[in-house]
């Protein structure tokens, strides 16, 4: 590229000196002409003004009367009716230029110059031309060098930026160069690079949250069958063990398949009308075996029967979240209370522990806020969860650490 527009503006240049020196140099060579043509004539008739006026006196003609009008470079001849011919200067060998005057006693004065003179000025003229025409020659030869670069570093820039997209760094880098279209490219550049950076964040967000959403009902799961495994010999107990390992299985399938949703499409409408009892039984039955290990209790107070407008596996989801943090960071009895406020139910998680720093508050949602050593993602998810299903989470006190799920009123 460099190469194509340094020859592409030297040729534009070369053009331009040609068409410029050409026509010059032919019309300054002939002002030379012209001008050595004056000067022979004018020694001439220089010549003849002395001739007459000597003549005009009846003074006699002679070379010597003329010596100081005419210099070495010319050669003068008089010639005067009846006298001899005078001669002037050193004759001139080869071509030169000639003028003639007549005066009125018919006398004849020719004047002539050697051409080496002139073609010696020529010759300066067009050196001179030639200097000019080269030295512009070389400032093009320089200027489109710089052009060059000039124009050819931000392309290489551009594809070092598109490679690195495609190598997965997508960082935008803002440069622009004062060139529109290339400033164009830059920008679309950058807007695709900040869009991948999005993208990829929002890939290992998804993988964080699935990673940490299903964390729990796994290890849930795995507790239920190792129950079912030890209570093998009762066929009842065994089923009824089953059963709710299906149910977690389900619920770990709507888990993944929410997440995913929320990922691809946060406004996806999946909420319906249900029981919140349904869903709060479903996690006394889940997490009694982890509750009985850890000597802590769950009780249920409030309403019964409340129904609310929502998705059954966000709000199961969003539950499971908020014991598990009452497990992890709290102490004593957990307690899920649900109540009305206004057109809402709101359902409360509530434990005896020390609660929250006061220095966190609100930050608890925030991503990698954290009051001890966990990730800080589940109460982040599940705030995101709690939204995109058209409810909230929020923490209504943090001595006692008190949770509150926004929903709202099924009716009946």
């Amino acid at each position: 590229m460099k190469r194509r527009m340094i020859n592409s503006l030297l040729g534009v240049v070369l053009v331009v000196v040609a068409v410029f020196c050409v026509p010059l140099a032919l019309i300054e060579k002939q002002s030379i002409v012209n001008a050595a043509n004056d000067r022979v004539d004018a020694v001439a008739v220089r010549v003849l003004g002395l001739v007459e006026s000597r003549l005009a006196a009846g003074e006699p003609v002679s070379g010597e009367k003329f010596a100081a009008v005419v210099t070495d470079e010319y050669y003068v001849t008089v010639d005067i009716p009846g006298q001899r011919q005078i001669a002037l200067g050193r004759p001139v060998e080869g071509d030169a230029l000639t003028a003639t005057e007549t005066g009125g006693s018919g006398e004849t004065v020719t004047a002539a110059q050697s051409r080496t003179a002139l073609d010696h000025e020529i010759g300066n003229m067009l050196l001179l031309l030639g200097v000019v025409a080269l030295l512009a020659v070389q400032a093009a030869v320089a200027l489109a060098v710089w052009q060059a670069k000039r124009l050819a570093r931000p392309l290489t820039e551009l594809a070092e930026t598109a490679e690195r997209l495609g190598s997965g760094d997508p960082r935008p880098q803002g440069r622009r160069y004062g060139v529109p279209e290339l400033d164009r490219i830059a920008e679309v550049l950058d807007t695709s690079a900040e869009r991948i950076a999005r993208m990829l964040t929002a890939e290992r967000r998804l993988a964080a949250d699935a990673s940490h959403q299903l964390r729990t009902p796994l290890t849930a799961l795995s507790m239920r069958l190792e129950e079912i495994t030890a209570l093998a010999e009762d066929p009842g107990t065994v089923r009824e063990e089953a059963a709710i390992g299906l149910q977690q299985v389900e619920r770990l399938t709507d888990v993944v398949q929410r997440l995913l949703t929320n990922q691809r499409d946060p406004n996806s409408p999946t909420a319906v009308t249900f029981g919140l009892e349904e869903v709060i039984k479903q996690q006394v039955e889940e997490w009694g075996p982890t509750l009985r290990d850890a000597g802590r209790r769950l009780v249920i107070e409030g309403l019964r029967d409340a129904r609310v407008v929502g998705t059954p596996g966000t709000v199961a989801q969003v539950l499971a979240t908020l014991i598990e943090n009452s497990l992890m960071h709290g102490a004593g009895t957990i307690t899920l209370r649900v109540r009305r406020s206004g057109s809402s139910v709101v359902a409360e998680v509530q434990d005896e522990g020390a609660g929250v720093p006061r220095e966190l508050g609100n930050r608890v949602f925030e991503r990698a806020v954290s009051g001890r050593n966990s990730t800080g993602i589940g109460l982040a998810v599940a705030r995101d969860l709690a939204e995109a299903d058209g409810g909230r989470l929020e923490l209504l006190s943090l001595r006692p650490p008190v949770f509150a799920l926004f929903l709202a009123h099924g009716g009946g």
